[in-house]
């Protein structure tokens, strides 16, 4: 009976699973509380039905709270996006929900993957370094912010053979 009561009542746990069209309404609802400029649920559908995308969802309980999605061609990935619920930021999940999708990416034959941030977003630029991102290359402007100013953003990118 206690242990039934302690599972009851314990915190939520975390888990990282493959992301289904189902996930597509609430992926955008993250990714515009993220972004300044957030996709609608008709780009996540058609970025889900692709076969060359992958998509992960990472849930706290029963409720996604992030994601990360990527383009594969051939034996490279290209990260499109990452989100995590502004409430679960600053606990490491952006961390694990990377390392496990880097992990998949190789399981499935990707050597190269490369990524596009904006140059002035730290967190994630540590994010990637940490993971062994390194820039290659930037794109002048690249980005808008809310008010319209001009943002540029790093190319990163790192082999996982």
């Amino acid at each position: 009976m206690i242990g039934w009561l302690s599972r009851l009542f314990a915190p939520p746990s975390t888990s990282i699973e493959p992301a289904t069209m189902r996930d597509a309404a609430r992926l955008s609802q993250l990714h515009r509380a993220s972004f300044h400029r957030g996709w609608g649920q008709g780009e996540f559908e058609t970025m889900l039905a692709e076969r060359n995308t992958f998509a992960q969802r990472l849930m706290h309980g029963r409720k996604p709270i992030g994601f990360i999605i990527s383009r594969l061609a051939v034996d490279e990935a290209e990260i499109l996006s990452v989100a995590i619920a502004s409430a679960q930021r600053g606990r490491g999940y952006s961390r694990d929900l990377l390392a496990s999708h880097l992990g998949h990416l190789a399981g499935r034959g990707i050597r190269h993957v490369f990524l596009e941030v904006e140059e002035n977003n730290q967190p994630a630029v540590r994010l990637y370094q940490h993971a062994g991102f390194t820039t290659v290359g930037r794109r002048e402007q690249y980005y808008s912010d809310k008010s319209g100013a001009k943002l540029n953003a790093l190319i990163m990118q790192r082999d996982l053979f």
